[in-house]
C-alpha cells in the first residue's frame, strides 16, 4: 500500500495503487447513437468497476443501447451539463471517476496511462488527448486543432474525457448551473480554492461520428456559450479590464493562434483555413449568444 498525503481537503486520503476496476464512469449522452455503443463497450473492455449514463431523453436509440450496456442510466431534465454531470457523479461508488464523452472510445490500455499520471504526479485531475480516425480536411484539420492545443503536461483547465480522485469531485462537484462551461468552473474553483492542479496525460483515446462541418458548427456553438458564460459571470464578479480582454482573446489565442505555432511550418499552412473557421465560428456563437441573452432577439 502506498500512502499520498495530499495538502488540505484530502490530507488524511489512503490510496493504493489503482487499476480500471476502481474507476467509475460518467458519459452524458443526448441522441448519440452514432457512438454510444462502441464507448460504452470501450469501457466494459477496459475493464472499469461502474458505468453510470445519464441521458437527455434521447429520441434515436441511444437510452436503449445505455440500457443494455451500462450499470445504471438516469434521466437528464436537460438544464445543462454541470446538472447532468452531477446526477451521474452522485450514484458513482469507485475511488476514482471518469467523465466520458459518448462519443469517445477508450483504447486497451490508455486508461491505466491516466490513472499512472493521476497518481505518480499527485494530481486531482487529468485528462487524455483525443483524435480522429480519417484523411479528410475536417478530421485532419481537427487533429492539427488538438495537436496544437492539449499538449501533454500540466495545464490550469481540463476537458473530457477527465479522470478526478472520486472522493473530491463528489464533495465537490460542478456547478449545476453552467451550461457549457463546467470544466473551466471547475478547475478555476479547485486551483482557487485549495490549490489543486491538473494535466493533460500521454494517454490517446478515440474520437468517432464527429468529423463532419455540421458536428463542428455544433461544437463550437458549446464553446461559444460557454465564452458568454464565463465573460458574463466574470464581469458580474467585477474582473479588471485585463481580464475581460485576456478572456475576449481566448478563442484566437488557444484555437488559432496556439495551433499554428506549435504545429510544423507544412502542417500550420495546411490547416490553417480550418483553424481560422473554426474560431470564427467561434466567435459568432459567443456573439449571438451574448445577443439572446441581453435581448432575448
Amino acid at each position: 500500500m502506498i500512502l499520498i498525503i495530499r495538502p488540505h481537503y484530502w490530507a488524511c486520503s489512503v490510496f493504493m495503487k489503482f487499476q480500471p476496476i476502481d474507476v467509475s464512469v460518467v458519459v452524458i449522452t443526448m441522441n448519440s447513437v452514432s457512438g454510444i455503443e462502441r464507448c460504452l463497450t470501450s469501457l466494459r473492455a477496459s475493464g472499469v468497476g461502474q458505468i453510470v449514463v445519464v441521458d437527455a431523453s434521447s429520441t434515436d436509440g441511444t437510452r436503449k443501447i445505455a440500457e443494455q450496456l451500462a450499470d445504471e442510466v438516469l434521466t437528464d431534465p436537460g438544464t445543462g451539463v454541470g446538472y447532468a454531470r452531477n446526477m451521474g457523479i452522485a450514484v458513482t461508488t469507485k475511488p476514482l471517476i471518469l467523465n466520458m464523452g459518448s462519443d469517445n472510445v477508450m483504447p486497451d490500455g490508455q486508461l491505466q496511462i491516466m490513472i499512472d499520471c493521476l497518481e505518480s504526479q499527485d494530481r486531482q485531475g487529468v485528462s487524455a488527448q483525443t483524435s480522429i480516425d480519417g484523411d479528410d480536411f475536417v478530421s485532419k484539420g481537427l487533429n492539427a486543432w488538438r495537436k496544437g492545443r492539449f499538449r501533454p503536461g500540466p495545464a490550469l483547465v481540463i476537458g473530457t474525457p477527465t479522470l478526478f480522485d472520486g472522493e473530491l469531485l463528489r464533495a465537490k462537484p460542478y456547478d449545476p448551473t453552467r451550461r457549457f462551461s463546467d470544466d473551466s468552473e471547475l478547475c478555476e474553483r479547485w486551483a482557487n480554492d485549495f490549490g489543486a492542479t491538473f494535466a493533460i496525460s500521454n494517454a490517446y483515446v478515440d474520437e468517432v461520428g464527429k468529423s463532419s462541418w455540421e458536428e463542428v458548427v455544433v461544437r463550437c456553438r458549446m464553446y461559444g456559450i460557454s465564452d458568454e458564460e464565463i465573460f458574463r459571470i466574470g464581469r458580474a464578479s467585477n474582473w479588471s479590464p485585463a481580464r475581460q480582454v485576456k478572456s475576449l482573446l481566448h478563442p484566437a489565442r488557444v484555437d488559432f493562434i496556439e495551433p499554428v505555432t506549435r504545429l510544423t511550418l507544412k502542417d500550420a499552412v495546411v490547416n490553417a483555413p480550418f483553424l481560422a473557421a473554426f474560431t470564427a465560428l467561434r466567435y459568432g456563437a459567443w456573439g449571438r449568444t451574448t445577443i439572446r441573452t441581453k435581448w432575448g432577439v
